[in-house]
């Protein structure tokens, strides 16, 4: 055991748990989400390439129902993020995968304008290279790929206060709408680069690779993977759900700020996202298919220092779940009203425990030596 643990500072030379093991679990778990993420996104894109060779009301149900189940592992995966991982590298992935707010007007036709978007201008080439690099062009707003276009495109606006959008599978039927075969191309274009980069990722943290991303976050330093870890846990928990995706959009009381608008997924992206916390602190990831990948975990580690401190964080995480499953759809209903509207309570709830148990984390951190561990989104 001391030999696995040599080069490490004074903190990890008695500890019981190997620290290499942790991590290897870690990366495991990492591979084995993006993999579920991959797989459901075929699904996807298998139910979308029936839609568009012919579409039907009941074609675009299918896709609609596939988008939604794609987004429950997806949403497990955002704790892998701001730590200059794959997901976050000079190829700007999660940006082509999951960025918003989206602005409606850069794809497509909205109400009062017909002939909005990059599909109704005939001089853009709608191919994925292309499409790439009209992402955010021009705002941060301007999105042109990921999850969120697919959303869109298959529900088209929401303006139903008591449900998702609603439109129409003709919009996609040549002589019933117009650019109708550009729509078609558009949804497929966006859909297959959606699987395409869930595939870089997935490709990024598989086992057996001796120049991936994997296979140097094994061999670099345990303290700083550790810290890598423990970063993605406290800057999803903290600054990006606590803050941008719900405390904002309660501030705001604005349909926009919410993440999954169009289909009205929000209070399951904030599930997950929560899930995809606890699922890294307690070592353990349930596929799709129902296995369980698992092993020595970050609460054993603390636990060999602070037994009662590795306990309450994982109350603490458990608390955040539960209250983020109590959340009710749609997402856009719980955040209006008066300060004391019981869904905005649920709402609060949630933020004020995901506050709580980001400051546990930290002491946590502390615990197993890692000090002065960053809850802000990196510039």
């Amino acid at each position: 055991m001391a030999a696995a643990l040599t080069g490490l500072a004074p903190v990890y030379s008695q500890a019981a748990t190997d620290v290499s093991a942790v991590l290897s679990t870690y990366a495991d778990m990492v591979h084995a989400s993006y993999q579920d993420a991959s797989n459901k996104a075929r699904e996807l894109q298998k139910a979308v390439d029936a839609f568009v060779a012919k579409p039907s009301a009941d074609g675009l149900q299918a896709a609609r129902k596939a988008w939604l189940a794609a987004r429950e592992p997806y949403g497990q995966t955002e704790v892998y993020r701001f730590y200059g991982g794959p997901i976050d590298d000079a190829k700007d992935v999660e940006g082509r995968l999951n960025s918003w707010p989206l602005d409606e007007v850069y794809i497509d036709m909205v109400k009062g304008k017909p002939n909005a978007g990059l599909i109704n201008n005939p001089k853009i080439d709608l191919a994925a290279e292309r499409l790439i690099k009209l992402n955010t062009k021009g705002g941060e707003a301007n999105i042109a790929t990921g999850y969120h276009a697919v959303e869109f495109m298959l529900w088209g606006q929401d303006f139903n206060p008591q449900g998702p959008g609603d439109r129409a599978f003709t919009d996609f039927v040549d002589g019933q709408a117009k650019n109708a075969d550009r729509r078609r191309q558009y949804l497929k274009v966006v859909t297959d680069q959606l699987v395409a980069d869930l595939d870089y990722l997935a490709h990024s943290w598989q086992a057996g690779s001796t120049d991936n991303f994997r296979s140097r976050f094994l061999k670099d330093k345990p303290e700083a993977s550790l810290r890598k870890v423990l970063t993605g846990m406290a800057v999803l928990s903290s600054a990006e759900l606590s803050g941008e995706r719900m405390q904002v959009a309660l501030d705001n009381q604005d349909q926009e700020d919410e993440h999954s608008c169009f289909s009205d997924n929000t209070h399951r992206d904030i599930v997950n996202n929560a899930l995809g916390i606890q699922n890294v602190y307690l070592g353990s990831y349930k596929r799709v298919d129902g296995s369980v990948v698992k092993g020595p975990s970050l609460k054993d580690l603390v636990a060999d220092k602070d037994p009662k401190l590795a306990e309450k964080l994982a109350q603490d995480l458990a608390s955040t779940q539960q209250a983020a499953e109590a959340i009710q759809a749609p997402f856009d209903q719980e955040i209006i009203g008066k300060k004391d509207a019981p869904g905005r309570k649920r709402v609060q709830a949630t933020i004020a425990l995901l506050k709580a148990q980001t400051k546990t984390l930290v002491s946590a951190a502390r615990a197993i030596g890692i000090n002065k561990l960053s809850v802000d989104a990196p510039n």
